[in-house]
């Protein structure tokens, strides 16, 4: 089975679902000593299997599959049927309407079945940890596995079910947090104060992540006793990510000055660049995860066609601007410089 400790760069690339995570990104990471790792969610398992299957052809490395943790519904019908009102206007400027709401857990059972058919070298949760029957399959199947987690109490619930390694998730980190209870506010403890609680509290494998752009920042966690860093936003301009032309240009763009943690674009808290659609929506936006993301789903496809940014979730990190123009490998070797195991 997979071994953290073992990596030869002891750096991770974060699943970035919605089209960043590719698997020509996550095999350049691997072959560069890292462990690079696709994205499942929102995605069918037939795609998901096609893309372990496209992994498996650019590298012989170990790499990751991401999977979402599928939790009851909190979504109000008559705050979602606001909400879609108040949308709408937005969504007629593209000649496209509010989308409709329906159940989705977004494909778990298929997509559990395929990581254990093809048997990635680890899987990754998010949202939540999967029950002990779950993780007993991945064990017997010889599949790392790492959960992620905001606090130290789903550090503990995590471990009670028999998770055998976590990713620790700081509040710099782009793109949803990993809070279990999706009406929570996500906590706000910084990256280091949260790692010393968990790391503290137990010597599980731990793989850090929120906001690491530097080096230094690198070497910083690593010497608190990490076994790797998880980076997302540093990888978003890289040359094989799957990132689209018109969030690569917001990235870099000086119209986009800050990040703000929001739901609403998808109904569950997620840091992105401050624009149009946050600045109205975000005060007034429910909870309600995948209620809201399927309501915003037409009109964000309907700006990314007509290159509006200011229309569409630009998930980032605190740290955006630091991202590099660079290929993976480079991005890597910037990441680990300096390190010494």
């Amino acid at each position: 089975m997979f071994d953290f400790r073992a990596l030869r760069v002891p750096i991770v690339q974060a699943p970035m679902a919605g089209g960043p995570s590719t698997p020509e990104l996550a095999a350049a990471v691997s072959n560069a000593g890292g462990l690079g790792f696709l994205a499942a969610g929102y995605r069918s398992a037939a795609d998901v299997a096609g893309q372990l299957h496209r992994t498996r052809l650019l590298t012989g490395q170990p790499f990751g599959v991401n999977l979402f943790v599928p939790q009851p519904s909190i979504a109000d019908p008559q705050q979602l049927a606001r909400y879609a009102d108040e949308i709408a206007p937005d969504a007629a400027r593209y000649g496209v309407e509010p989308g409709v709401t329906h159940a989705d857990d977004d494909g778990w059972n298929e997509k559990l079945g395929v990581v254990l058919d093809l048997r990635p070298a680890v899987v990754s949760f998010t949202f939540g940890t999967p029950t002990a029957a779950v993780l007993e399959a991945l064990a017997e199947a010889e599949i790392a596995v790492l959960v992620t987690v905001t606090s130290v109490g789903e550090a503990k619930a995590a471990l009670a079910a028999g998770a055998p390694a976590l990713v620790v998730q700081g509040p710099r980190a782009g793109g949803h947090r990993g809070t279990f209870d999706a009406a929570a506010t996500p906590p706000t403890a910084d990256l280091d104060t949260l790692f010393g609680s968990i790391h503290h509290y137990t010597d599980t494998p731990l793989v850090v992540a929120g906001g690491v752009m530097q080096p230094e920042s690198v070497q910083h966690l690593l010497s608190r006793g990490a076994v790797a860093v998880q980076a997302g936003t540093a990888f978003l301009l890289a040359r094989e990510a799957g990132t689209n032309p018109v969030h690569r240009a917001a990235l870099a763009s000086p119209e986009f000055s800050q990040t703000a943690v929001t739901h609403a674009f998808s109904g569950r808290p997620a840091r992105g660049l401050v624009n149009d659609f946050l600045r109205r929506h975000d005060a007034t936006a429910p909870l309600g995860y995948p209620e809201v993301n399927q309501l915003t789903t037409p009109l964000r496809a309907a700006a990314l066609a007509a290159g509006d940014a200011q229309n569409m979730a630009l998930w980032a990190g605190e740290g955006y601007r630091d991202a590099r123009q660079a290929s993976a490998l480079e991005i890597v070797r910037h990441l680990a410089k300096g390190i010494r195991r």
